[in-house]
């Protein structure tokens, strides 16, 4: 996750933890455990308080690198799904067809149209 911004933003607005916490009623600790990496996965409640007294958005606590990564990752599960679709829907339609005509009229209709 990309909480440097905290750091970032708290520097700029020149804020204490103790300052961000009176402002964001975030406990100080939590604040100095966010700060220094000690938590990665901070509370929702918690980036809302934050991002209220930082003058940024949730959005901007998301690492780009791991959203690009998890977006790509989507896709290719999707890809895979959609593939594993279309063979299956190839192997019933081959199943089902071959299962309404007869052997010679199924070989003579797969030899006309593969």
């Amino acid at each position: 996750m990309g909480l440097e911004i905290i750091n970032q933003r708290k520097k700029k607005k020149k804020l204490t933890n103790e300052e961000l916490s009176v402002l964001s009623g975030v406990p100080k600790g939590t604040i100095d455990k966010i700060t220094s990496g000690a938590t990665k996965d901070p509370k929702l409640e918690t980036l809302k308080a934050l991002a209220r007294v930082l003058d940024c958005s949730l959005a901007d606590f998301d690492d780009p690198k791991e959203r690009h990564f998890a977006e790509r990752t989507d896709q290719e599960v999707l890809q895979n799904r959609i593939h594993i679709l279309t063979e299956y829907s190839r192997e019933w339609a081959s199943f089902s067809l071959a299962a309404i005509f007869p052997a010679r009229i199924w070989n003579f209709l797969k030899d006309c149209y593969p």
